[in-house]
């Protein structure tokens, strides 16, 4: 069993697997940590789902709270409850798809750490649809006479900025980064 846990080792040593898993592990527990955070601080020393809306910048910044039941501005929020965990399932095999994909592709360590902020920004809101049975939305942003119907959370930001970066980083052209 040992020569075989040392040859996995050193196989991801000539692969460099592990240094490009940290990479990603590392920014998706930051992801994480600062996703779950906002959202713990939101719910339990704002008590933002009792108050309803905290003006922090206006008209630019609000906190208003919204339960995020679907994917994406609420869709598929009428669905049953099988959707919940579906949607955690889909959530982590999206994850382990990048993942796989970035490791393979020899990224970065740019694109290394846009698959992380994807990742545990991914991962933040299944852990609220697990936990709440919907995504803590709290951050509503307007600007210039237009009001936002919509919230979001830090996790879509991270999942924002590890998409693009992902596109912008993504190629074995990176790996000197």
């Amino acid at each position: 069993m040992t020569l075989g846990w040392r040859w996995f080792l050193l196989e991801c040593d000539i692969l460099n697997i592990r240094g490009d898993m940290y990479k990603i592990f590392q920014s998706a527990i930051i992801s994480i940590l600062c996703d779950q955070l906002s959202k713990l601080s939101m719910l339990y020393v704002f008590d933002l789902p009792n108050v309803g809306k905290i003006d922090v910048f206006p008209p630019y910044l609000q906190f208003t709270m919204a339960w995020n039941y679907g994917v994406n501005f609420g869709l598929f929020a009428n669905s049953t409850e099988i959707m919940r965990w579906v949607l955690i399932v889909i959530a982590f095999l999206i994850c382990l798809i990048v993942i796989r994909w970035s490791v393979s592709e020899n990224f970065g360590s740019m694109g290394l750490i846009s698959c992380g902020f994807l990742v545990g920004g991914a991962a933040g809101n299944a852990v609220d649809r697990f936990f709440h049975g919907a995504v803590v939305d709290f951050l509503n942003v307007s600007c210039c006479g237009i009001s936002n119907p919509f919230a979001f959370n830090v996790a879509d930001i991270f999942i924002f900025f590890g998409a693009i970066g992902l596109v912008l980083f993504s190629g074995k052209q990176n790996k000197s980064d």
